[in-house]
């Protein structure tokens, strides 16, 4: 016999088929009959000599029977529940880049990033940048001007913080600026105090302090290459530095004209800040001064053996003059060397070494020029 078609109900916890209620039913004491004329619900006779307990309605809704025994029996249909997929909560969406199994293409697209200025951030071989902000409100105001600048490379291929970078290079020219005023300072009391210089030349002990001045700096730099990082040992290292190169500075001035000393102190600063300028700016179009190096160690020897060779067999003013001009063209160059350095390869540790270096370049420039002007003045 077919067995009827089952409608589609509520599914049920148990999995068990919901059932039609048979037609024309009776109750006889509680139980359910059928009528002989719908054997549909009736049950096989295999399946009640199989079982001796009489046949029962089952919870699930199945109702069963003893008459009829030759019909087949019941079919109880399972209806397969469907199969829940397990929802992942969206990320949230960010702009990705570079996120490529190849290093290159990572590096490639971590490169275009920053030269879009973005902030890039890496995580688990991931990276994700986070756009500048663009717009009118960008560009409004000294503050957020100041924090669009900072946050521009300052020269291609940057691959560290350029917040970091500015930090660094501002911290640099404050210790500059500091060594400068010390040195002033200095030299203006050998200058005006006039038994200070006369102690230095004209007595021995005074001229063995000025040897001994001369050699200082040259000692404290031994130390002061190993306590660079050492917080307090190394500025108190530098002040001892300075201040024994600004009495040397100072005895050079105390014999030489106010104006001389006025133009080449002028002209020294105007070629240092146009210098430093036309490295930054050449340093952010991608140009490259450190071929500079080996040429402007070799210049330095020969202006020393230049030195030595005036020292014991003078060779006049012209001489002077050609000796003046070749050591300012050489220390314009290590200007142009060592802020291109501080712009790109000294670390942030590095601080006390950078100030060193550039002190040394300005002290030199003022004095090769003071050589030049005296030498023409007299």
């Amino acid at each position: 016999m077919p067995i009827p078609p089952v409608t589609k109900q509520k599914q049920r916890t148990n999995l068990s088929p919901p059932l039609q209620t048979p037609p024309e039913t009776e109750r006889n004491g509680g139980e359910t009959a059928l009528e002989p004329s719908s054997p549909t619900w009736a049950p096989h006779a295999s399946h009640c000599a199989a079982t001796s307990d009489p046949p029962t309605a089952e919870p699930s809704g199945t109702f069963t029977s003893s008459l009829a025994p030759s019909s087949p029996p019941l079919v109880r249909l399972k209806i397969p529940r469907r199969s829940s997929h397990r929802h992942r909560k969206p990320h949230r969406r960010t702009r990705q880049i570079g996120e490529a199994k190849k290093p290159h293409r990572r590096e490639e697209a971590e490169e275009k990033a920053r030269k879009e200025g973005a902030y890039v951030h890496r995580r688990r071989e991931r990276m994700y940048f986070r756009p500048p902000p663009k717009g009118p409100e960008w560009a409004g105001g000294d503050a957020e001007a100041g924090m669009a600048a900072a946050a521009r490379p300052l020269y291609p291929m940057m691959l560290e913080s350029p917040q970091l970078r500015w930090a660094f290079i501002r911290k640099v020219y404050t210790i500059l600026s500091i060594q400068m005023l010390l040195t002033i300072a200095v030299a203006s009391v050998v200058v005006f105090v006039r038994p200070v210089a006369l102690f230095f030349v004209s007595t021995p002990a005074g001229f063995a302090l000025y040897i001994f001045l001369i050699i200082l700096p040259f000692i404290v730099l031994c130390p002061l290459y190993y306590y660079y990082q050492r917080h307090p040992v190394n500025l108190l290292l530098l002040a001892l530095f300075t201040v024994a190169i600004s009495f040397a500075v100072g005895l050079t001035c105390a014999f030489t004209k106010g104006e001389v000393i006025l133009e080449s102190a002028i002209l020294t600063a105007v070629v240092v800040v146009s210098l430093t300028a036309y490295t930054f700016w050449a340093a952010r179009r991608g140009h490259d001064f450190s071929f500079l190096g080996p040429f402007l160690f070799a210049a330095v020897m020969i202006l020393m053996v230049f030195a030595l060779i005036q020292i014991f067999f003078p060779l006049g003013r012209i001489s002077l003059m050609i000796y003046g001009g070749l050591a300012a063209l050489v220390f314009c160059g290590y200007i142009v060397y060592d802020t291109d350095n501080l712009i790109k390869r000294y670390s942030y540790d590095e601080y006390v070494w950078a100030a060193v270096a550039l002190y040394l370049d300005v002290i030199n420039l003022f004095l090769s020029l003071l050589t030049l002007f005296r030498a023409s003045d007299s």
